[in-house]
């Protein structure tokens, strides 16, 4: 029988970190105070929140990961080691250490913690694999931007080393989270902890050309004249470049200007190269489908990111991943409904990242027929359940006559919503929104379930 991987989920909070396990986390990750990459929106800043979701979660039997992951200019290092030192004593299971420093100095003083290499490290090879596995690390987080064989490779190569690798959430423009937009743009330091992900700003993009100064100044579109055919002939005509790359397309030789909506006139400049314009933002990672695979490769740890995502988030990707887990180990097929499920977040657009590079025709269109089908939106929180009466904590609007979905951890269900009742117990037919209370009928033992409506 093959050997279930360990799931992991952030824990942006306590109410977060409890819903993950409900719904079939094995193990949650949140970030140290003043250390970690999340340090904004992060309910466990301090050392106390710290010790107490520890605590609760050894409690249930589960385990604990603490992210130090910073890359730290030296004026960190004077207080790092004595900052560690309450959070070692916390007894975490792990810590998750990208900075080889950091690392150097963590596993001198207390060789007995494990330390799991951080995605921020971009360990891409089996090599880099087995070097770490030298300096005493447990565990390596992969690179994003891997292939599904190169993963496998790397397992065959390096069997002593835990191997953990991320299968939803945010993607960055840079490779595996090292970026500066955010430092550039609003002085926050995405490697501090800080970022702002500046790359899922709304941009809108002005063509440009250099003035007397020399800068960069707005140009309008039908001062450009530009002839398709004639650039191309030229381009085609043009040596290529020492690396063999094909030509250039002209208009990508052009400087051009974006502005982001919420600070209009102020005018940046960018430029793009042959493979794109990489301050734009990527679609979001959901590998699902690919968990029988890394199952089978043998991966220890599949990994989903968004510490600062809601509740929600944290119970709907719990569930997914974890029937899809449980599946692959039982050797079911993949269900299709999975991928319907996981549209209903948030999301930006969903992509597989570099698991697979080239997909077909078909494989395309299945994916996006499962997804297409089963949109919904998450509308509320049950808050308590009194003579078969539940009362809503409203997140979005729903209505009588909207299917919701009950989504709990003893199993989700579909009901047709017949009557709904305000906080007074009148009758009502809209929750309007966020900040509203509802009372609908459910049946009891379904305290703390989420309501989601099918589109």
């Amino acid at each position: 029988m093959l050997k279930a991987p360990e799931l992991l989920l952030p824990a942006g909070s306590l109410a977060k970190m409890h819903a993950a396990f409900d719904f079939g986390a094995d193990t949650v990750y949140a970030g140290q105070p003043r250390y970690s990459l999340r340090v904004r929106n992060n309910d466990f800043s301090t050392h106390a929140m710290l010790a107490t979701g520890i605590e609760q979660a050894h409690a249930r039997g589960k385990k604990f990961f603490v992210a130090s992951n910073i890359f730290a200019h030296n004026a960190k290092l004077k207080t790092y080691m004595a900052d560690m030192a309450p959070v070692i004593a916390m007894r975490p299971d792990a810590l998750i250490m990208a900075d080889p420093g950091l690392i150097m100095l963590v596993r001198d003083k207390w060789p007995d913690i494990p330390v799991h290499l951080s995605v921020q490290a971009n360990a891409v090879n089996w090599a880099d694999v087995k070097f770490w596995h030298r300096m005493g690390l447990t565990r390596v987080i992969l690179s994003r931007e891997l292939s599904l064989n190169e993963i496998e490779e790397i397992r065959q190569r390096c069997p002593e080393m835990e191997l953990e690798v991320f299968v939803h959430g945010a993607l960055c423009i840079a490779y595996s989270g090292r970026c500066l937009l955010s430092g550039y743009f609003s002085h926050r330091d995405s490697n501090q902890g800080a970022c702002t992900n500046s790359c899922r700003w709304d941009y809108k993009v002005e063509n440009a050309a250099e003035d007397a100064s020399g800068d960069l100044a707005r140009i309008a579109p039908e001062s450009i004249g530009f002839n398709y055919r004639q650039a191309m002939e030229q381009a085609e005509q043009q040596p290529f470049s020492a690396l063999g790359d094909m030509p250039r397309h002209p208009l990508a030789e052009r400087p051009y200007l974006i502005e982001e909506s919420e600070r209009p006139g102020q005018m940046m400049p960018i430029l793009e190269d042959e493979h794109g314009t990489y301050i734009m933002n990527s679609k979001d990672l959901r590998a699902v489908e690919h968990v029988e695979r890394l199952v089978k490769i043998g991966v220890d740890s599949l990994k989903i990111e968004g510490r600062t995502k809601s509740l929600y988030y944290a119970a709907r990707t719990a569930q997914v991943y974890r029937r899809a887990i449980d599946d692959a180990v039982a050797g079911r097929s993949f269900d299709i409904e999975l991928l319907g499920q996981l549209h209903g977040l948030a999301n930006r657009g969903y992509t597989d990242g570099f698991y697979q590079r080239h997909h077909t025709q078909d494989h395309q269109n299945y994916m996006q027929g499962a997804s297409e089908a089963h949109r919904s939106q998450y509308v509320g929180d049950v808050r308590s359940i009194e003579n078969g009466w539940a009362t809503v904590e409203v997140k979005n609007r729903f209505s009588v006559g909207d299917r919701l979905e009950i989504i709990h951890p003893s199993g989700n269900r579909v009901v047709a919503l017949e009557q709904m009742r305000a906080a007074d117990d009148g009758a009502v037919t809209v929750a309007p929104g966020s900040g509203h209370i509802v009372r609908i009928p459910l049946d009891a033992g379904l305290d703390g379930a989420l309501l989601a409506r099918f589109l």
